[in-house]
């Protein structure tokens, strides 16, 4: 199975070089060896890359610039490996995508940092905002830098044109829940459409007894390490129904063009219906019983800026999200244990787009007592790895993104199963070891819901927060590299 999120940056790149055609004849060769290093380094990076003539009149500047938006860059990146001229710069950036990378290479020969200063200067004076990075391309953390910068701002640009589905409305009086669908619209280009959860009931009825509902309930049994039918809460009927609702939810999503969803699921379905607990597992994997599929962002509890969290964390890494509640802190392990109703992607149990690999750690599992329709958690302790969580939250309307590293860990068997008994023995557990004081954690964490993915991808959420005109809160050790070499971060301005 392949990797199927469409996380691949599209760059544009300009180089500018010298307005006197005598000095821009005799350097062409050598400004373009350093366009190829640059291009050559970001598609080794996994990035797709646009370049185009070398822009030295006032006409090469508005028609690159315009070229690389009618191709579809996401961004792009002004190149300076010699002087250039400033005005070709304030230009290309009336048509060029935005946001805008000033990148200057490494040649004392040539003023090719001036020229970066002289661009930035241009920019300042117009309002334009930008990045600037210097350093050679091949050192690392200077491409890291670059490749965090185009990630961020590919995650910018899918959100643009997106549309949430949102099924049912605030859940049980949970105010972060909720968010205003005209800043989503303003800030991120992103629509929100009520469904009512009933349409998700009426849809679930052409799929109860079907063979292919009963396919995968059957296919469920064989490959996770048990289904724990207890005869009430948890039947082979129950299980049907949450199977059929996951179909429901597939057919509206395509039907109407939902590019990720949230559900608000209790009390009604959950006390009514059935839970959807199962759906929300494998909406968010890449794979179901019928195959892999691009994984669908879907948050419980209706939680939009839970979805939006998650769905820029897709964007940016390309990989399935977690979703969990801060439930519980094992103050003699330093440990804090994410648990939710068993929305947690099967894809955590064994860290692989293989369902072969995971579903062998994963169990399902009657609901409590809170959960009276019943129906199956998905149980799984998440495999070990570095992880990045964030939250997306608003203070007085103005979005913020709070930020912190830590560890998913697994503990000794025995000890494990105690503490998870202890919690919750039927839902799904995640147990990290967070890089800053469970104390400054516990006392500036705004929401109950926190998200992740495995990796260090603060880098890419800060420029994320940068483009979109989200303060980021950076909680503890972060790891962003850079020096004031390599990364120059520009301030000024208003949102793009």
């Amino acid at each position: 199975m392949v990797l199927v999120v469409q996380n691949r940056p599209k760059l544009g790149i300009l180089t500018f070089s010298d307005g006197r055609r005598y000095a821009h004849e005799r350097l062409i060769e050598e400004n373009k060896a350093f366009e190829r290093r640059l291009r050559g380094a970001l598609e080794g990076a996994g990035v797709e890359v646009v370049t185009g003539e070398l822009v030295w009149t006032n006409q090469l500047a508005a028609q690159e610039a315009r070229r690389l938006a009618r191709e579809g860059c996401e961004a792009t990146i002004f190149h300076y490996a010699i002087w250039a001229f400033p005005q070709f710069t304030a230009l290309a950036a009336r048509f060029a995508p935005r946001p805008i990378l000033l990148f200057g290479p490494i040649n004392p020969s040539r003023p090719g940092m001036v020229s970066v200063l002289a661009a930035a200067g241009a920019l300042d004076q117009m309002g334009v905002r930008y990045r600037r990075v210097f350093g050679e391309i091949e050192e690392a953390e200077v491409l890291r830098r670059v490749v965090a910068w185009a990630r961020g701002a590919h995650a910018a640009y899918r959100l643009q044109g997106e549309t949430f589905g949102l099924f049912g409305g605030r859940p049980i009086g949970i105010n972060t829940a909720t968010a205003p669908v005209d800043q989503w619209v303003s800030q991120f280009g992103i629509d929100v459409e009520h469904v009512d959860q009933w349409e998700v009931v009426r849809r679930s009825q052409a799929f109860i007894g079907t063979d292919r509902v009963r396919h995968a309930r059957q296919w469920l049994e064989e490959h996770v390490r048990k289904v724990h039918y207890d005869g009430q809460q948890l039947t082979p009927e129950k299980l049907e129904l949450q199977i059929a609702s996951y179909h429901a939810l597939r057919d509206i999503i395509d039907e109407r063009g939902f590019d990720f969803i949230g559900i608000k699921s209790q009390p009604e379905l959950t006390e009514h219906f059935v839970t959807t607990d199962v759906p929300e597992a494998f909406l968010n994997d890449p794979y179901d019983w019928e195959g892999p599929h691009d994984p669908i962002v879907c948050a419980t509890e209706a939680d939009m800026d839970a979805a939006l969290t998650m769905e820029v964390f897709k964007h940016v890494a390309g990989t399935p999200v977690l979703f969990a509640d801060v439930r519980h802190y094992f103050a003699d392990l330093g440990i804090f244990d994410l648990v939710n109703s068993g929305q947690h992607a099967t894809y955590f149990a064994g860290r692989s787009f293989e369902p072969e690999h995971n579903l062998p750690r994963v169990e399902l599992k009657p609901q409590g007592f809170y959960f009276p329709a019943g129906g199956a958690s998905v149980f799984h302790v998440a495999a070990p790895g570095d992880v990045t969580l964030a939250r997306l939250t608003r203070e007085k309307g103005e979005y913020r993104m709070h930020i912190v590293r830590g560890e998913f860990v697994r503990l000794g068997p025995e000890d494990e199963a105690r503490r998870i008994a202890l919690v919750q023995d039927n839902w799904p557990h995640a147990f990290v070891r967070l890089r800053v004081p469970a104390e400054r954690f516990l006392a500036e964490f705004p929401c109950n819901h926190v998200h992740g993915v495995y990796g260090n991808v603060v880098a890419e959420l800060l420029e994320w927060c940068e483009i979109t005109g989200t303060r980021p809160i950076l909680l503890g050790d972060g790891d962003v590299p850079g020096s004031p070499i390599t990364d120059t971060r520009q301030q000024k301005g208003g949102r793009p």
